[in-house]
């Protein structure tokens, strides 16, 4: 647009654009700004097809014509914004002034020698690279980890949760705790882009004659995924007969008082400098948060120099009646009595068993997306969770997922994404009263919608 502008001048449809573009955030917000710059694509399009030489075939100017003007309807919030009311009136003006204007011709450059024909070919098949052969190699190179990165993060992430399973086996020989084991992404082969987070479950045996869930639905609470653990039978099994009972908070379970004895046995008792000597990488626990977290520096030598972190999250675990449920103080807030109902498992499992049934992309066109939104930042509140989601809904209508297709099913997913921003609501497929945009503001929104918007024309854009 700059050179458009210094060439026709500084009163032309480029001045005009660029004002409206600079400007259209501020005045119609992030929504109404993504359609504008989408429909003045559209009409600077128009108006450089207009000024070409006839040199085309009439009806595949008017096919393009029309393709592009269906570019300004692709939403119905447009139409809420006012935008054709008080741009679209600017935009014409400036168009109607431009086409009055005669165009020159640019004058034919004299035809150079090709010193170097393959290099220049070379830079030919990069400029014509489609979209599908563009998201090949973005999964390639920026989306999937080399085997020996994520061989080291869980041969370091399981020495030290043996580390703490021996620790608190020796110094809390009455606690009862099942076998802890390491989960997440980078066990399920689903981590992207860098090998630096790991989850260490920490299961609490309970006797379940004396300790029964309560779904979500079922309290005040009324959120679906938000349990209570109740202290069961207390007539004839009077407190003090389980090791939990000291963790009660008003008959119920307290997540809040159990993270804060493993955060007192294991965070601030353990020596992690003699730990940090015997594993070869520096261990510590990350203060102040209210996720029991370790942080490790050094896993290779080349993280070190680069500063890398890699994070294990302690997450104290309750199996009650096919229910896992978690003490996430992060996602539970100041509820101190209450669990949190992981479906991650259930979504996991889901997945691999359909990619498994028809050798699809399912979880090859997962991690894209997860790559995706933690490159961007405008997308980076979208977790896997969500994504996941959006692929078990699209499982459900498409049942093409092979090879071929990638690059459709990912388009489609953006598509899906969008849809479900308009409205503001993503069902859960395990949970269908579950919404994964509760705890979205309308600027996330709006945020992420403006990015996915322009991705729908320019889906290169989320590849930078």
């Amino acid at each position: 647009m700059y050179y458009s502008g210094k060439r026709r001048g500084e009163d032309g449809i480029a001045a005009v654009i660029d004002f409206l573009l600079s400007n259209a955030r501020l005045v119609l917000g992030v929504g109404g700004a993504a359609m504008l710059g989408i429909a003045t694509l559209a009409v600077k399009r128009l108006i450089e097809r207009a000024g070409r030489p006839p040199d085309e075939k009439p009806d595949k100017k008017m096919t393009d014509s029309w393709e592009e003007l269906g570019l300004v309807s692709a939403s119905p919030k447009l139409l809420h914004k006012g935008i054709e009311g008080v741009v679209m009136k600017q935009i014409a003006a400036a168009t109607k002034k431009e086409l009055s204007q005669p165009i020159p011709l640019p004058s034919p450059e004299p035809l150079r020698c090709d010193i170097d024909p393959p290099q220049r070919r070379k830079r030919l098949d990069l400029c014509v690279m489609t979209f599908a052969e563009r998201l090949q190699q973005y999964f390639r190179t920026r989306v999937c980890l080399s085997a020996e990165e994520v061989s080291v993060a869980q041969q370091r992430a399981l020495d030290i949760s043996t580390e703490i399973q021996a620790f608190l086996h020796s110094k809390h020989p009455d606690m009862p705790l099942g076998d802890m084991m390491l989960a997440g992404s980078l066990l399920d082969d689903l981590q992207v882009v860098k090998a630096d987070h790991a989850c260490l479950i920490v299961p609490l045996q309970l006797e379940s004659s004396l300790w029964m869930p309560i779904a979500g639905e079922d309290t005040f609470l009324g959120h679906p995924q938000f349990c209570m653990v109740r202290r069961e039978n207390l007539e004839y099994f009077p407190r003090g007969r389980s090791y939990w009972d000291r963790h009660l908070l008003g008959g119920y379970l307290s997540s809040r008082l159990v993270s804060e004895q493993l955060g007192k046995a294991v965070m601030e008792s353990m020596n992690w400098p003699s730990l940090t000597g015997t594993l070869e990488c520096e261990v510590r626990p990350v203060l102040g948060s209210p996720e029991l977290k370790l942080e490790i520096q050094g896993l290779t030598q080349s993280s070190c120099d680069s500063g890398e972190r890699f994070y294990i999250t302690v997450l104290p675990t309750v199996r009650l009646n096919e229910m896992m449920l978690t003490a996430q103080r992060e996602i539970t807030g100041s509820f101190d009595y209450v669990w949190y109902q992981s479906l991650y498992t259930s979504e996991t499992t889901r997945l691999a068993a359909l990619d498994k049934a028809d050798s699809g992309v399912r979880k090859k066109c997962l991690k894209t997306l997860k790559a995706v939104c933690r490159n961007c930042p405008a997308l980076r509140k979208l977790n896997g969770s969500h994504l996941s989601n959006v692929i078990l809904h699209m499982s459900e209508k498409e049942t093409d997922w092979s090879e071929s297709v990638f690059a459709d099913r990912f388009l489609q997913a953006i598509a899906e994404l969008i849809g479900y921003l308009e409205t503001g609501i993503m069902p859960s497929f395990f949970k269908h009263n579950v919404n994964l945009f509760q705890g979205f503001t309308e600027d996330d929104i709006d945020e992420m919608g403006f990015m996915l918007y322009c991705a729908i024309t320019e889906p290169e854009i989320l590849l930078i």
